[in-house]
Parts: C-alpha cells; structure tokens; sequence
C-alpha cells in the first residue's frame, strides 16, 4: 500500500572513524544524488586521523551538512542512536543510513528514497535479485551468507539482508523502535533495528544493491562484532518472546 509523503526532508546519517581518506569524495557523491532538501549529518567518533577536522570544514563549505562530534569510540550502533536522534530533533521525515566508505554507492540512495513510497523501512540488499558483493573473497562471502542466514533462521524473519547497514527509515519507525533501549554496538545494531521494525508492524522493502570493497582505509569488522552478533540475536528472540 502507498504510504503517505513523509514529513519531513532526508536526513543522511554518516557514522565515521578514521576515514579521512573516504569522507570528502562521499560527502559530494552523496549530496549529487540526494534532494536539495537533504541534509547530511556526520557523527565522528573522535577520529585521530583528523576525519572529524575535514567534517567541520565540509559543514562550513556547505549548509546541508552538519556534524555531531562523539567524545570517543563506542561502536556502530551508540553513533547511530545518536545520529538517528540528532535527525529526528532536526525534524527529518526520512532517515538514509550507510557506511562511509564507498562500500555502499551513493548512487543507489535515490532508489532507496523512492522506495519509501510503499515501505517503511527500506533496505539495500546484496542477497535479493540483482544485489551482489563485489571484490569479496570466496571464505567473505560465505561468512556473510551463513550470518545472514543464522540470523533470519533464529529470528524467524523473511528479510534476506539483515547484516546490512543500507537502509532508509521512515519517521515513525525511529520513533517506535524505542532507541534508548537498543543495546547492540556493533553490526548486530543492524539485525536488531530491522527486527524490531518487522515485529512492530512495519512494511520492511529490499531493494537490490551491489556491496563492494571499502576504497580507502581499514575494515572495523573484528572478532568481538562477530561475537556479538552470534550471542545477541537469539537474544532478540528470546526477548521478543519472554
């Protein structure tokens, strides 16, 4: 079913650390295909490669972009929630999400706008017809596979992508998920967001996106995110269901 216009702008959330190699060129990409109503939020986690000093600047080359400055590294998803709520007070009807590192093209944010016609939440998928991972090694691929799988499995759920981090949010879905209480900090703050929208009620929509290697900089996936991930979704459902 149609949805009605959001009402509010897009608000593109950009968690960064350490990525002062990618930021700039993915700032332009991505104000190149967003509306002139879009406005970009930078949340720097207290980068000390100096990605928070080439935020500042873009924010004063350009009033579209604005930055929230983190005290420290806490993970993905505490710079989220504080991203997510920093749009939300800005009066954002629809909230983009993606990683700051060209693994996710910014070509693809219009598709995931028009989406929201007919979604409340929208995701660029790698596992629907037409996604893909490019320049992954094969063990990548099947790690990315089977924590895709596992997860859908536990959750019960439908969604074929719920590791990745490409979505667009309509308003009501961060305002019902309740924020405060999401406990993920890692890329399981993916899983549980998406989770907590399905059971909520809300239209969960994937559109087809090809993920391709980070261009400049070092992966933060490590040991403990994984680790996460594996032990907290069963808890996602045994919450649910207690």
């Amino acid at each position: 079913m149609p949805r009605s216009p959001a009402p509010g702008p897009a608000w593109l959330v950009l968690p960064t650390y350490n990525e002062a190699a990618n930021l700039e060129p993915l700032v332009g990409a991505a104000l190149a295909k967003l509306p002139g109503s879009a406005r970009v939020l930078i949340v720097d986690d207290g980068s000390p490669d100096r990605t928070g000093e080439i935020a500042d600047r873009l924010a004063t080359e350009d009033e579209r972009v604005s930055v929230l400055h983190r005290a420290r590294k806490e993970g993905l998803g505490p710079a989220y929630v504080a991203g997510f709520r920093r749009a939300l007070a800005g009066g954002a009807g629809l909230v983009l999400a993606m990683d700051a590192d060209f693994s996710h093209d910014p070509a693809y944010l219009p598709r995931l706008l028009e989406a929201t016609a007919s979604a409340d939440l929208v995701l660029g998928s790698r596992y629907v017809a037409g996604g893909g991972v490019s320049e992954w090694s094969a063990p990548r691929r099947a790690i990315s596979r089977g924590g895709n799988l596992y997860a859908r499995l536990v959750l019960g759920v439908g969604v074929h992508d719920l590791t990745g981090g490409f979505k667009c949010f309509r308003r009501e879905v961060l305002e019902a998920i309740d924020l405060d209480s999401i406990e993920s900090r890692g890329y399981a703050f993916q899983v549980e967001t998406t989770y907590r929208a399905i059971q909520r009620g809300f239209r969960v929509a994937e559109v087809p996106i090809v993920f391709r290697e980070r261009r400049a900089g070092r992966s933060k996936m490590g040991g403990p995110i994984v680790a996460e991930a594996v032990w907290r979704v069963p808890m996602l459902r045994l919450r649910r269901t207690s």
